[in-house]
């Protein structure tokens, strides 16, 4: 009798919670990179909430031990098996079909394989490869290995930037505001005898490669911009249910109804991935790069990996700007708030749970409502359909947050800019405004980013407005510089600049992405709060650094864009533009004008001038 229920109890503690089918996906990649069978569980509870994994055996003889009595595991590996045949045989229709088409499936499959692969090498080589590798044991020679490795990086570095800025000497201004940055926060630093310079040094160097892989590289470029693109696509979905409840002419006019429902969609589509798991895979493996490369501990590198997936123009930039500053984020902080003691989580593995209900107190720490606002119960999420439910109706109160402090805080600038201009005219200021205070203060700041000087007035008041008030009024104005831009409008009216320069719209879209403002300062001591109860006070002696921090990644990530960033000329020749004829114009229209009255050359005809003059004034045209 004792042995039967003890059979019971090892038969129901290895069987997993109830995850539902559409779990099998997200479960057979954790089974697959652990050794052991899908719908098997091999994890204790140990102290402080983590799991301690059990050693598993892998191969025919564990297969056979488990399946015994056991019909449900042997389903499951049925089950998965006929899913990756069904998908193999998807996957060679599509390449034979059109390999062109079926190319990014096929990387993304790669890229999962991949990491199936190492997961499963490491499993079965890794002690065997640690016991043979030369500086195991070795502390001396593992220095100077560092060290060695630091010196060619530097040399490579210097190299780097003398080859590269020959041309184009703006970058060397980019460059110069990451060392003034750097150099700020070592000096507001807790405890500058504690930095980890090593942390440091591989978060900013990752950050670099990460930008040159997205920015100098054909591959990187396309392959983002096909990602934003897609990324748009997906997000433009949101209008069949927009436009179905609210009409097309509001979705079409009114921001409320055209922006605000996408975060619905979004939180619905977000809580889905949770649920089944895929989002937890993919975060774990982006904080075991940054993790092994920086020393950082796997708390800390999980909440920032997640952080890319939880951001808020144009996308391929967006996304860019979010990949990058994870390492970043990581290597500033440690630099201002370094570690004094040794962290007792630098030992453990975290691991990510199925459902929505964990990423609360996540999002509430980083300040981010809407990954905060998910998983409104205390239980995790029963099927698919709940998830998609409870996803969309937790969005509610982000949508609502959003609403209303944009409502409030463009009335609050409203106001101000009225004291402001009224206070002015007493001493014959006129048009005294915030935006225009920002203009000025922040102008060195937007120049250290590598913006050219004619367009740092402009970049400075937007820095002022995400700093100030949020980000979202920020990217809308920048929205409104960059629509004039792409319409040909005349770049000067008066005295008042009506767009910017690709250049300074490409740095000020990295230097916007980000949530350290003064408005999240609240959310931010909130969710902490909520946390931990007794250390408010802490909580509120670091929020003014933290923001201060969060301010300088997202500037810092400006000025790697600004040093990789390479302008790209119009598709074709100005001749062959103007041309034909035009019924509108457009910022290519516009330099190709431009061009064409300040030029000489025989190419340029009096024709095209005056095809150039139906939509610009000039001295040329009278």
């Amino acid at each position: 009798m004792e042995d039967d229920m003890r059979g019971q109890r090892e038969s129901i503690s290895l069987t997993p919670t109830a995850l539902g089918v559409e779990n099998a996906g997200a479960e057979f990649l954790e089974s697959l990179e652990e050794g052991r069978l899908p719908g098997s569980s091999d994890s204790s509870p140990h102290q402080g909430g983590h799991t301690v994994e059990r050693k598993r055996l892998w191969g025919w003889r564990s297969l056979h031990r488990a399946l015994p009595g056991r019909p449900s595991a042997l389903l499951r590996w049925m089950g998965t098996g006929l899913l990756c045949a069904a998908y193999a045989a998807f996957l060679l229709a599509a390449c034979l079909l059109d390999f062109q088409r079926a190319l990014a499936l096929c990387i993304v499959t790669c890229v999962v394989l991949t990491f199936l692969a190492h997961s499963l090498l490491k499993r079965c080589l890794g002690p065997t490869l640690s016991g043979c590798a030369m500086l195991q044991g070795n502390p001396r020679l593992h220095l100077w290995f560092n060290r060695a490795l630091a010196l060619t990086a530097v040399l490579g570095l210097a190299l780097w930037l003398a080859l590269d800025t020959s041309q184009r000497p703006e970058q060397l201004v980019s460059f110069a505001g990451i060392c003034v940055i750097v150099s700020l926060l070592f000096a507001c630093s807790k405890h500058r005898h504690a930095v980890s310079w090593q942390a440091v040094t591989w978060g900013l160097g990752l950050q670099f490669v990460l930008g040159l892989f997205v920015i100098r590289t054909e591959l990187g470029f396309i392959a983002f911009q096909w990602l934003g693109d897609q990324i748009h696509i997906f997000l433009s979905y949101t209008t069949a249910g927009s436009a179905f409840v609210f009409g097309e002419a509001l979705v079409k006019d009114v921001f409320a109804f055209q922006v605000l429902p996408i975060i619905v969609f979004f939180s619905c589509v977000m809580s889905v991935l949770y649920y089944m798991g895929l989002m937890q895979w993919v975060i774990l493996k982006i904080s075991w790069l940054m993790q092994i490369t920086m020393g950082t501990t796997a708390t800390e590198t999980l909440s920032v990996a997640g952080n890319i997936f939880v951001s808020q123009i144009d996308a391929s930039s967006l996304i860019a700007a979010s990949v990058m500053a994870a390492p970043c984020a990581l290597a500033l902080s440690k630099l201002v708030y370094p570690e004094a003691e040794e962290s007792k989580f630098r030992s453990e593995e975290v691991r990510l749970s199925y459902g929505v209900p964990l990423l609360k107190p996540y999002l509430a720490v980083w300040g981010m409502p809407m990954i905060a606002a998910l998983g409104p119960n205390n239980r995790d999420a029963q099927n698919l359909v709940e998830a998609l439910s409870s996803g969309a109706a937790a969005s509610v109160k982000v949508v609502a947050n959003i609403a209303t402090n944009l409502i409030a805080f463009l009335a609050v600038l409203a106001f101000i800019n009225a004291a402001l201009s009224w206070l002015g005219a007493l001493v014959d200021i006129p048009g005294l405004s915030f935006q225009l205070i920002c203009s000025y203060v922040l102008r060195p700041v937007a120049f250290l980013m590598g913006v050219p000087w004619e367009d740092c007035p402009v970049v400075a008041e937007l820095l002022g407005t995400k700093l100030f008030l949020n980000e979202f009024v920020a990217y809308q104005g920048l929205s409104e510089y960059k629509r004039r831009r792409l319409a040909g409008a005349e770049e000067w009216v008066g005295a008042r600049k009506q767009w910017i320069s690709v250049r300074a719209e490409t740095l000020t879209t990295f230097a916007l992405c980000g949530f350290a403002n003064v408005s999240s300062i609240g959310i931010m001591l909130g969710g902490l709060t909520s946390l931990v109860p007794h250390r408010r006070s802490d909580f509120a002696r670091l929020v003014l650094r933290a923001l201060f921090t969060g301010a300088c990644v997202s500037l810092v990530n400006a000025c790697v864009a600004g040093i990789l960033y390479v302008p790209r000329g119009p598709k074709s020749g100005c001749g062959g533009l103007l041309n034909h004829t035009l019924s509108s114009s457009s910022f290519e229209v516009y330099q190709c004008c431009r061009r064409a009255f300040q030029s000489t050359s025989p190419e340029l005809s009096l024709a095209l001038r005056e095809n150039c003059c139906r939509f610009y004034n000039h001295t040329i045209c009278a």
